[in-house]
């Protein structure tokens, strides 16, 4: 049960971290856990404000003697990628998380955990309720929507905060400081169909690709992990040219952040290809298994009869989305030349959904050069269009650009070395931070990001690392001790 753990060392941060799981905060509802903010400042008797947008900030003084020191903003976001299996009863918007112990590793049952940003938020809270630990003037600025629009972050005001560092603790891998990230935009594809009668002579089938890891489609996106849209529009190409089946209904994946991990459609069969429509399941199944035995040992592919459904997709609509889906590009395009081993560039083709004659597509495209970027927008836009379909781009955010001469940077490498005996990388991110946004409105910001070891973000299998988070609180301490002077 979640309660166990509350015995984690450091209990300051773990407990707020559990406090945590047991307020729903999927993005797009975080009134509950926007309110818990306000009044856990408050109940500090610190000075706490909520902005228009849902940014919460509470300003804490600093510890006698260390007024002279520069100010220090600790950051992190509220909200938490809302995914869960799919044979997992939890609804994001009341259920609480269950998170559990497993060795060395906190993860939860069948559901995201919330560690990404739980454990920024969590370490910022234990700081501001500390009597003990010595620092300079903080700030908490707990941004809102950062998972699905980073809309805390672009509606948040220049003058609101006074520091001038900021810690940003939304990163991923311990021992690690981030310098850089991912800029990225979203992308809307839809088509229009004409529903159709479904003709007699036919037999209902749904297809279900399933079992996959799925995982951030930033961070994951290089593991070569299947999509679970694409291995579904891969056998969808086939079948209907060979065996003239019928799509009635598509749906796959869930958020745009999140490589799908599941997808099905419901298909119509003629009902002397039946045979042979099972047979190349199997047949698929094993082809998928055997290209990615490795990266997805989980995965399924099957089909099983279903209820009749009330109409199809007009053929027309049905090919150009399986040609166009089929072509659109997905997954690393390109690595960095400047940073071995970064993806550059990358799209993430996350979700398929047929509703009420429209079908509706979206991608999340990332890239740390914003020309790439672009690029890869003009692509997406040429596969889509030449189907007949409506493409349109929004949400789109900056990239940050590194920064090696900075002095946070500096201090923190030292300050890293000087505990645990090692030079701490540095390193970009292929993902979304909030930091080159946050940084549009306070050019003046010295800015990193650090924090402790997970993985698989934005899935189910999500996890959070124990030994690590002691070793990033302990980071954390000695750099707020240690601020700079003004």
């Amino acid at each position: 049960m979640s309660k166990e753990i509350l015995n984690l060392e450091p209990k300051a941060l773990w407990e707020n971290f559990y406090s945590l799981t047991q307020i729903p905060r999927p993005s797009k509802h975080e009134e509950k856990i926007q309110e818990f903010m306000v009044q856990f400042g408050k109940s500090l008797g610190l000075e706490t404000e909520k902005d228009a947008v849902g940014n919460v900030m509470i300003r804490k003084p600093a510890t006698p003697g260390m007024e002279n020191r520069k100010g220090i903003v600790m950051q992190g976001h509220l909200d938490m990628v809302p995914q869960k299996n799919s044979d997992t009863k939890h609804d994001f918007q009341n259920d609480p998380i269950d998170a559990w112990i497993d060795g060395d590793w906190v993860k939860a049952r069948g559901t995201t955990l919330g560690a990404d940003n739980g454990m920024g938020v969590a370490a910022a809270m234990a700081v501001l309720a500390s009597k003990e630990l010595v620092h300079g003037p903080v700030e908490a600025l707990f941004t809102c929507d950062e998972e699905t629009g980073m809309t805390g972050a672009f509606g948040l005001q220049g003058g609101w905060l006074k520091g001038d560092i900021l810690l940003n603790m939304d990163s991923e891998d311990e021992g690690e400081l981030y310098v850089g990230c991912a800029g990225g935009v979203n992308a809307t594809i839809e088509f229009e169909y004409d529903e159709m009668i479904v003709p007699k002579g036919f037999t209902p089938y749904k297809l279900i690709v399933k079992g996959l890891k799925g995982g951030h489609s930033g961070l994951d996106i290089n593991l070569g992990r299947g999509n679970a849209n694409k291995l579904l529009v891969r056998f969808l190409k086939f079948a209907t040219r060979e065996m003239d089946i019928r799509l009635a209904e598509i749906n796959g994946g869930g958020m745009r952040n999140a490589i799908p991990r599941e997808a099905y459609a419901v298909v119509v069969v003629p009902t002397e290809a039946i045979a042979d429509f099972l047979a190349a399941v199997s047949k698929y199944e094993a082809i998928y298994t055997s290209e990615l035995k490795l990266a997805e040992p989980n995965l399924s592919f099957k089909a099983e009869e279903t209820e009749k459904p009330k109409s199809l997709i007009d053929e027309r609509v049905q090919d150009d989305l399986i040609d166009s889906v089929y072509a659109c590009p997905n997954g690393t395009i390109r690595l960095s030349d400047s940073m071995p081993g970064l993806v550059e560039t990358s799209t993430n083709l996350a979700t398929v959904k047929s509703e009420n004659g429209v079908i509706a597509v979206k991608c999340l495209l990332r890239s740390s050069v914003d020309s790439a970027k672009d690029d890869l927008c003009e692509q997406v836009e040429s596969v889509f269009s030449l189907a007949g379909a409506m493409v349109s781009f929004d949400g789109a955010y900056p990239g940050w650009k590194p920064n090696m001469d900075s002095a946070i940077l500096q201090q923190m490498k030292q300050i890293y070395e000087n505990k645990f005996g090692r030079i701490p990388e540095v390193k970009a991110i292929h993902a979304g931070l909030e930091c080159g946004i946050l940084g549009g409105n306070y050019p003046h910001w010295d800015m990193i990001s650090f924090g402790p070891t997970m993985r698989f973000p934005h899935s189910p299998d999500e996890k959070v690392n124990v030994p690590t988070v002691q070793k990033f609180w302990d980071f954390l301490v000695e750099t707020l001790k240690h601020a700079p002077l003004k």
